[in-house]
């Protein structure tokens, strides 16, 4: 993307919930927006676009990383402000569904657009080429479709549907400014009603509606089924029902009802009667408070459909079922699934079954290849695997045959053969690229230029990438580079937790990098960054050495992390997910961190009854007193202490900037696959720059009298039980270490001098009997214990 066309401002028109959504999400990417709707009367002629913005900071998860960004989206309205949009670089349209209100939009707004800008309509139903047929010839060029997932936050698909007369520069601009600037993983559709997520996705439900009702099974049955165990999401069917809403269920279906009158499956394209039954008495689903499923009191009750009536629900699948579904090999799974005689399995082989077969016979008309397909359903289903690696993983040329066999006898949903290419591959996807039946033959990858910041892009099946030369390998971590001057080291533990070979293996890397690379990063192959300190190990060495055992293993860790920040090259943390604990103590500690948006940082400890003691405290004390400068340390310390006590983490990487985890020399960076190409960048950066260690600074701390404030109000909330005798207990040993102890205010100590008080304060706390039970409770439940 050049400077001309880069994308520096947008205009979302609608404030409705999917356009106000947008809005936040390209704010959260520090990209200005403007959000209008129509004009108020009063004074405020903006008011709802204003009150949209207002009703977001309710909506759980939150649409803004950090709630203050909001003042960074402008409301507006038609009439008074369409001069706002004349320097708008990108303008996305986000009415409602209706073809002559869009126009007429269209109308109003042309006037006002720079020669340069693209106009994009968020539809899931319209047509991108009728729509662009109302616009006069010289815009048609400069305008498509983008069709946001929701919440456009945190749904990673984002589908790109160009027109017959939309310009190809403007179709790639567009795709590497969603995957970049908005961290979206993009798939171009063409030009069909529902496009392909919905397209694919909606079927998949109809599909197991139509089966649930065929073989009578129950509603949470089903849920069981179509959920993890077969590598989709919790939600799986009714309860993704329920959660994008009954209403909006019945939207969808109707659409391909109407917009899709040739499709051969087109009579299961109406709404079930169970369905329509729900939403005719108002039960729309999670957001009215019951659909298939309601809350009464504590217990989840599931809607039975003889009786109508709600009941408790759990009831499970039956056992021979469960047992393969645990099956390691695809096709054994789905072999016998289809030879069995339960319902249950029966109804499992049909959902495959008849997902398969829809995907084939619409392949060549909604998308270029199978890779679009498998990659829109993961991305915007949340499934493990695409319809299309899962056939292809179980026998591509088995599964075909069994379709045919039930499409002869009448068992599939449509009697439409496969298309004849089915018999020409062996699969779909291969090495060098996925089928393409409009091209008959596999195409690589897209080449666009954002995608070689993408080391490890999501595989397709069979798919492999260079992971590097390995260095050094054992149990606990992978040292590797990538055929630059950049060491890389990755942990191999359960959730990456910090156990005595991942400390040896971090030192081991620093020793490394120090003698033959320009810096080190860590990164891992997959998310979480770590979880922190590996309880059960810190458990096993209490046990077995006591407390001198467990200070010594706390201070391997405290010497490991502040050798990242004193050794003598760059070291770069790159985060996805979370860093809680000892990983964010490592965070901490690396001379920089570049962030996925969606990282989630914090220092947890207290939720097992100890305090940090990694080096986490040492460190926000000591930056506290660098930002006093010699002033008043303590009212630096009073966010940071509440931060700690409060056990807070960071509900995004803005957030943890704003907790102090991070700095704001820290990239953040919005696609979570980009961060280790950016923290290789960083690092070559610091190298160039002819870095050194930062030279070690006195601190000053707030001593006696910090500690005695934090403690005062410390008893308030004990008083006001907000707290335990034992939450106050490590709240107070917090207070004195990041106070430097009961000295003298304003007393200035070295780094080791904290450290210290960390490893003591640490190793008194473990040693209650309370702590013992938190962590225990943790290990065994791994939940939190209040005691």
């Amino acid at each position: 993307m050049t400077q001309s066309t880069r994308i520096r401002k947008v205009a979302v028109l609608g404030a409705g919930v999917m356009g106000a959504q947008i809005a936040a999400h390209l704010v959260n990417a520090r990209i200005p927006a403007v959000l209008f709707d129509l004009p108020s009367d009063g004074p405020d002629r903006s008011t709802l676009a204003r009150e949209a913005l207002r009703r977001l900071g309710k909506l759980k998860p939150a649409p803004f990383a950090l709630g203050r960004l909001a003042q960074h989206v402008h409301p507006a309205n038609y009439d008074d402000d369409l001069e706002q949009l004349e320097d708008c670089d990108l303008v996305i349209e986000a009415i409602a569904e209706r073809m002559d209100w869009k126009k007429s939009l269209y109308e109003k707004i042309l006037p006002h657009l720079g020669e340069h800008a693209i106009l994009a309509t968020n539809t899931s139903g319209l047509s991108i080429n009728d729509l662009a047929s109302v616009l006069p010839e010289d815009n048609r060029p400069r305008y498509c479709g983008i069709h946001f997932f929701n919440p456009p936050r945190y749904m990673h698909l984002a589908e790109v549907i160009p027109g017959a007369t939309t310009d190809p520069e403007v179709v790639d601009q567009l795709e590497s400014f969603l995957t970049t600037t908005l961290g979206k993983g993009v798939v171009r559709a063409k030009d069909t009603p529902n496009f392909i997520g919905n397209r694919i996705g909606v079927f998949s439900m109809l599909a197991a509606m139509h089966h649930t009702r065929e073989l009578q099974l129950d509603f949470d049955v089903v849920d069981q089924l179509t959920g993890p165990r077969i590598g989709r999401p919790k939600s799986a069917t009714y309860r993704t029902a329920d959660v994008v809403g009954l209403d909006t269920m019945g939207h969808v279906i109707q659409t391909m009802a109407d917009t899709l009158p040739d499709d051969p499956w087109h009579g299961f394209f109406g709404q079930p009667e169970v369905l329509a039954g729900l939403v005719a008495a108002g039960a729309l689903g999670q957001k009215s408070g019951a659909g298939f499923y309601r809350k009464a009191g504590r217990t989840i009750e599931v809607l039975d459909a003889e009786s109508g009536a709600y009941r408790e629900s759990g009831k499970r699948p039956e056992p021979e079922v469960i047992e393969i579904l645990k099956l390691p090999d695809p096709g054994s799974r789905l072999a016998r699934l289809r030879a069995h005689s339960s319902a249950e399995a029966r109804f499992l082989w049909a959902c495959f079954r008849d997902l398969f077969h829809y995907c084939a016979c619409h392949l060549e008309a909604i998308a270029e290849t199978a890779r679009d397909v498998d990659l829109a359903i993961r991305w915007g289903y949340g499934y493990q695997q695409g319809p299309f690696e899962t056939w292809q993983a179980a026998g591509w040329r088995q599964v075909a045959g069994w379709i045919k066999e039930d499409i002869s006898a009448g068992l599939a949903m449509s009697s439409t053969p496969l298309p004849e290419w089915v018999d020409d591959v062996e699969g779909v996807h291969q090495p060098g690229g996925s089928y393409s039946p409009s091209a008959g033959r596999f195409l690589p990858r897209p080449e666009l230029a954002v995608y070689a910041r993408q080391p490890f892009p999501d595989p397709m099946l069979g798919e492999q990438f260079d992971r590097g030369t390995t260095i050094h390998e054992d149990d606990a971590v992978r040292i590797w580079h990538r055929g630059d001057d950049v060491a890389i080291v990755s942990f191999r533990s359960k959730m990456n937790a910090i156990s005595p070979g991942v400390i040896a293996g971090l030192n081991q890397a620093i020793d490394i990098a120090e003698s033959a690379f320009s810096g080190l990063v860590i990164w891992q192959d997959s998310e979480p960054f770590s979880v922190g300190a590996d309880l059960a190990a810190a458990g096993t060495v209490f046990a077995t050495e006591g407390a001198a055992g467990v200070e010594k293993m706390v201070k391997d860790f405290q010497d490991a992390v502040v050798r990242l920040k004193t050794c003598a090259i760059p070291t770069v943390a790159a985060v996805r997910g979370m860093a809680l604990g000892g990983g964010a103590e490592i965070v901490l500690h690396c001379d920089r961190t570049v962030a996925a948006l969606e990282s989630y940082i914090g220092l947890v400890e207290v939720g097992v009854g100890i305090l940090p003691a990694g080096g986490g405290l040492a460190e926000l004390a000591a930056r506290a007193s660098h930002k006093a400068a010699g002033g008043a340390v303590f009212e630096g310390l009073a966010d940071v202490f509440q931060t700690v006590a409060m056990a807070k983490v960071s509900s995004s990487a803005i957030e943890a900037q704003a907790f102090g985890y991070l700095t704001d020399a820290d990239p953040i960076v919005m696609h979570a696959q980009e961060i280790l190409h950016v923290a290789c960048e960083t690092v070559h950066g610091l190298a160039q720059a002819g870095y050194q260690p930062a030279l070690p600074d006195a601190i000053t701390v707030a001593g006696d009298v910090g500690i005695a404030n934090f403690k005062a109000s410390l008893v308030n909330m004990l008083e006001g039980r907000f707290i335990s005798e034992h939450d106050f207990e490590i709240g107070s040993r917090i207070a004195t270490v990041l106070c430097g102890g009961p000295i003298s205010r304003g007393s200035q100590v070295d780094r080791n001098w904290l450290l210290g008080l960390e490893r003591e304060h640490f190793v008194a706390l473990l040693g209650t009997e309370k702590t013992q039970a938190r962590i225990e409770h943790m290990l065994k439940t791994g939940k939190p214990l209040r005691n």
